[in-house]
């Protein structure tokens, strides 16, 4: 029997927050944006994620994307709601229950470092906060704390409706244990694009995406080639992504920087980021452009 399809597609794409010239928050561009996401490929939205800017975003901001977008779109959309306090992390996973969306992400609380009874507790009481289902967020690069394999599986199997987590360990030996251990209905997400085809082939169930912004159809058609027994051809599809992978984060230009580069280049609602990322030199909006030529998204 082939398994059912992800709860939050096998491409949801992490979607920039756009914003307006004197940096106030961009409602309509949110969902015109996202309205494209969807129709270039992705099957799932994240909103107000690292990607999303979430921690310079206020909670009314927040509020107003998760509420206009989920209105909006089809797909199901996921909110991040997870901050570095527990406190307000509940408070903005009932804030966005409110709003109608489809699902929570929580990221491990960042900087202040908790032990994994720590994590334990801050995942289990945000959890308790709704009845979404939640996938717990493993971003150790940004946050500065890693979520034991025995802290999600102790999580997964006393919280009914913690149903998978978003990788973003790098660590496929660690992760392909997890699945192994997991209960039958637990998701894991890739969320490393360039780690999309080993994700897979461990058991991860799809891709949480930067590049999804510009190369969406590409993204699925390599997820759906290697799920229908066609890994020459998802490798394939996969080389053509190798500067798109390169391109979507650095220490000089770090997402998501590139991203809303890569939107302007496409005619996007985007912007510029808010400090501390500030503003993308020319250099940056040229290296977009000159990716999106060779991927064939736009004219020289």
């Amino acid at each position: 029997m082939s398994r059912p399809s992800p709860r939050f597609g096998a491409l949801s794409t992490a979607m920039v927050s756009p914003f307006l010239a004197d940096g106030s928050f961009d409602a309509d561009g949110a969902v015109k944006l996202a309205r494209w996401l969807v129709d270039h490929g992705s099957e799932g939205l994240v909103l107000a994620g690292s990607t999303g800017e979430g921690p310079v975003l206020s909670d009314e901001e927040k509020r107003v994307l998760w509420s206009e977008v989920a209105r909006n779109v089809t797909v199901p959309v996921m909110a991040a709601t997870g901050t570095a306090d527990t406190r307000h992390t509940v408070e903005m996973t009932k804030i966005a229950q409110e709003c109608k969306v489809d699902g929570i992400l929580l990221v491990t609380p960042y900087y202040l470092r908790p032990s994994q009874q720590g994590l334990f507790e801050h995942f289990k009481t945000a959890s308790e906060a709704t009845g979404l289902p939640v996938l717990l967020y493993d971003i150790p690069s940004r946050t500065g704390r890693r979520i034991a394999i025995d802290t999600t599986l102790r999580l997964v199997n006393e919280v009914k409706n913690i149903i998978g987590i978003k990788d973003a360990t790098g660590d496929i030996p660690s992760a392909a244990r997890l699945i192994a251990d997991a209960p039958g209905y637990f998701e894991m997400y890739s969320g490393d694009d360039s780690l999309t085809l080993p994700f897979l082939s461990i058991g991860a169930v799809g891709l949480i995406s930067v590049a999804g912004h510009w190369a969406g159809e590409e993204l699925s058609q390599m997820i759906s080639a290697f799920k229908k027994g066609r890994p020459e051809r998802a490798a394939t599809t996969n080389a053509t992504l190798i500067e798109s992978y390169l391109f979507e984060t650095s220490e000089t230009f770090p997402n998501p920087l590139p991203a809303k580069a890569a939107c302007r280049a496409l005619g996007l609602p985007s912007g510029q980021c808010r400090p501390p990322l500030g503003s993308a030199p020319i250099e940056l909006d040229s290296a977009a452009h000159q990716v999106l030529v060779r991927l064939g998204k736009i004219h020289s």
